[in-house]
């Protein structure tokens, strides 16, 4: 990048909010994929008038702009691809209001998501969206991604939560979508097409978002099943049965030996699944429903339940949902993280196209993830450096997606497509669908400055 661009952007943000050295724009290059790219420069704005004034310097010097939060995404969404500038929205991180009375917080996009769930619980209040990164990803890329969670099978996903946003659009002005109140129909819905753009379509500078009081009472259970079919089949049971858990986790045998080798919790390691299940409500309510949850489990020849309600006691089964991620890459260094979700109904027929295409390419392929709403996350655990492997990945990720369109699921449940998903959206979008998208990107971004390169 021209040293008198660099100069200009040091004189909007400060030299301390600007890096330019190679071992530092390293640390930018990627985010929870293997995929990487080097930014020209990093840069940290720090209020709203600050972005509006590198936007539109990016628009005359028509250099590419990626913006990135905590980098945790699962798409490639804030990986630089055209060099350009990393904005990095990390320094807008306060918490400017929690309301009590309308329900509701103001966020910079900065803030970390599991710390204003720590703030407005305080309050007796709750904001239920919880991505597996929830300690460290930040408000900003969780809307830019439509991020969901575990609760989303009861809750929703951040979409169902965004009230309203300040954004900079692509070509450096400020525009507000929504507002502080449940129902707006004035004009398109700007806000719900922003969230989950992942950064193609404008910077987020504020977000409000809607809180809901806080449940009472939790019971969680932890269902070990000798067989992934009766685990799948447990799945759609209870959902017929009327009781819709907060969550409702799959693990398969794959990924219990990783966790149980990680952490040594007892987990049983000949098991074929394992069902970890939470209800929220009223006492009696909560009660219940996980007696409804044991008779079903019971019945579909589960092999032991272990019920937990203290709060003690829920973390620890939920210690070994959390360490999944973690625990799975000790078979192999890359991990390629899918969330092709499909109908909860052909949640048994997907498991099944799954044990078949690990087979075919001979991978190792773990599945787990959300069961209640048919996100299932199939795992291929590879290494990168190996050639004739990739290319075996390749083809099975090919076949995931085909596999999930035929059931009549998505390609994305959660992760958004970026750069690892954008060669399949045809597939599932068609020609019309995939122009309509891009007339909308060339209308706002003429200049393809914000985040080139990702979902197209």
């Amino acid at each position: 990048m021209d040293k008198k661009i660099i100069n200009q952007v040091i004189n909007i943000v400060g030299p301390e909010n600007v890096l330019t050295d190679n071992e530092e724009r390293i640390c930018y290059s990627y985010d929870g994929t293997f995929k990487r790219g080097i930014p020209d420069i990093v840069v940290f704005p720090g209020n709203t008038q600050e972005v509006v004034s590198i936007i539109k310097l990016a628009n005359s010097e028509k250099i590419p702009v990626f913006p990135r939060g905590a980098g945790t995404g699962l798409s490639g969404g804030s990986i630089p691809q055209a060099n350009g500038i990393a904005l990095v929205m990390t320094k807008m991180n306060k918490i400017k209001e929690i309301n009590e009375n309308d329900l509701l917080a103001v966020v910079e996009p900065g803030v970390i998501t599991g710390h204003l769930h720590q703030e407005v619980e305080k309050l007796n209040l709750f904001y239920p969206p919880d991505p597996a990164s929830l300690k460290t990803c930040t408000m900003g890329g969780n809307i830019a991604e439509n991020a969901g969670g575990p609760r989303a099978f009861k809750y929703g996903v951040t979409r169902d939560y965004v009230l309203g946003l300040e954004v900079v659009t692509p070509t450096g002005k400020v525009m507000r979508t929504g507002g502080r109140t449940v129902k707006n129909v004035t004009g398109y819905d700007l806000t719900r097409l922003l969230t989950g753009s992942e950064g193609t379509l404008g910077v987020i500078t504020e977000i409000t978002v809607r809180l809901i009081p806080k449940p009472k009472y939790k019971k969680t259970a932890l269902v070990i099943f000798d067989n992934l079919d009766d685990a799948a089949k447990t799945v759609t049971v209870v959902i017929s049965e009327g009781v819709i858990p907060a969550t409702l986790e799959l693990m398969d045998r794959i990924t219990i030996a990783c966790v149980e080798k990680n952490t040594k919790l007892g987990l049983p390691l000949d098991a074929e699944a394992i069902l970890l299940m939470e209800v929220d409500g009223s006492d009696a309510q909560t009660t219940e429903e996980i007696n409804i949850i044991q008779n079903i489990c019971k019945k579909n020849n589960c092999r032991r339940i272990e019920v937990a309600s203290t709060f003690e006691e829920r973390e620890k089964l939920w210690k070994a949902r959390r360490a999944v991620s973690s625990a799975i890459v000790q078979l192999k260094p890359t991990k390629i993280s899918e969330d092709a979700t499909v109908p909860r109904s052909k949640i048994p027929e997907m498991i099944r196209r799954l044990r078949e295409i690990a087979t075919k390419y001979n991978l190792n392929l773990p599945v787990f993830g959300h069961a209640g709403d048919g996100n299932l996350h199939p795992n291929i655990i590879a290494d990168k450096s190996d050639k004739e492997e990739m290319e075996r990945v390749e083809k099975a990720v090919s076949e995931i997606f085909e596999a999930a369109l035929e059931l009549g699921g998505t390609l994305s449940g959660e992760h958004g497509v970026g750069i690892m998903k954008k060669p399949y959206l045809e597939w599932e979008l068609g020609e019309v669908g995939l122009e309509y998208l891009k007339t909308i990107k060339k209308a706002v971004d003429p200049n393809n400055i914000l985040n080139p390169g990702k979902i197209f």
